[in-house]
């Protein structure tokens, strides 16, 4: 467990200090143990606190979670203020205080990122993904959900320098509209996963082009895009074989007729049959479903 692991680090316990730090303390012993306990080590001794500096520097991957439900700004700074070789960094609980000041630094000393985690981070601004498309060349997975101050130019920017990104959440970014999520779609065909929820600047146009320019597309969420339309839907079923999941919930001009030309596909929609949904919507108000067999 990582807490009998932490304690035989103690000094009563014998000379693990002893070990080589780069070649087995950190690589196979600290990426062991939760962050937030790795940072109280620091205050067992200055050689305890020195092991803990490496190991940060060296972190490939930085969750703020796993610290606790919020994470001072400057224990932030003071945390990676030495490292230039993450791949991961997920900030989604540091919402109420990161600003550019804080994430550019970060953003520009580490340029092996390839996922990136900023969800519902507010406070940024547009130049926080730009910084992202010029330091991030390898940039696989980036979720944005809730960011709204994400703009058409900053995504273009995006765009065209992070050709290799597979997964993208631009959930409730409400400034973009067909043509930014166009110029995406084409500079970025690699595209698996795509979130253009909660937008109701996104339509028809947006949607026939990430089909078109997106064959690898696997995941696809248009929850609450009320200008998407069966058309849009049909042509996503004609050039996205690989389709396996699509939301469309609350998006009132798709109907049952697009859908069941994915749905005899086996993709997972979060729309229910027609049939099946008034039955559901009969036990709700009955209190009971009818007895019908639903295969026929």
């Amino acid at each position: 467990a990582p807490w009998c692991l932490m304690m035989s680090l103690t000094p009563s316990r014998g000379c693990l200090l002893d070990l080589p730090w780069e070649d087995i303390l950190v690589p196979h012993i600290l990426c062991h143990l939760p962050l937030q306990q790795l940072l109280s080590l620091q205050r067992v001794s200055k050689s305890f606190q020195s092991l803990i500096q490496l190991y940060l520097a060296n972190m490939r991957c930085f969750d703020s979670s796993q610290i606790g439900p919020a994470i001072p700004r400057a224990a932030f700074v003071n945390l990676l203020k030495d490292n230039e070789v993450l791949q991961k960094l997920a900030l989604q609980n540091c919402s109420d205080w990161l600003t550019d000041r804080e994430l550019l630094p970060v953003i520009g000393q580490n340029h092996h990122l390839h996922q990136i985690q900023l969800k519902g981070c507010a406070q940024l601004s547009r130049h926080a993904l730009v910084a992202i498309s010029l330091s991030c060349p390898n940039l696989r997975r980036l979720s944005l959900a809730h960011c709204e101050w994400v703009d058409s130019l900053s995504l273009r920017s995006l765009a065209d320098h992070c050709k290799a990104l597979e997964a993208v959440d631009l959930t409730a970014c409400r400034q973009l509209k067909d043509e930014a999520i166009c110029y995406l779609a084409q500079k970025c065909s690699r595209l698996k996963s795509l979130s253009l929820a909660v937008n109701a600047n996104v339509g028809d146009v947006a949607v026939e082009e990430i089909a078109k320019c997106c064959p690898e597309l696997e995941h696809l969420d248009l929850t609450g895009c009320l200008r998407v339309k069966n058309d849009s839907i049909r042509v996503l079923a004609e050039y996205c074989p690989k389709l396996r999941s699509l939301k469309v919930k609350h998006c009132h001009n798709v109907a049952e007729s697009s859908l069941s030309i994915l749905r005899s596909r086996g993709v997972e929609l979060d729309v229910e049959p027609p049939l099946q949904r008034a039955l559901v919507l009969l036990q709700d108000v009955v209190g009971f479903a009818p007895f019908i067999n639903l295969q026929i």
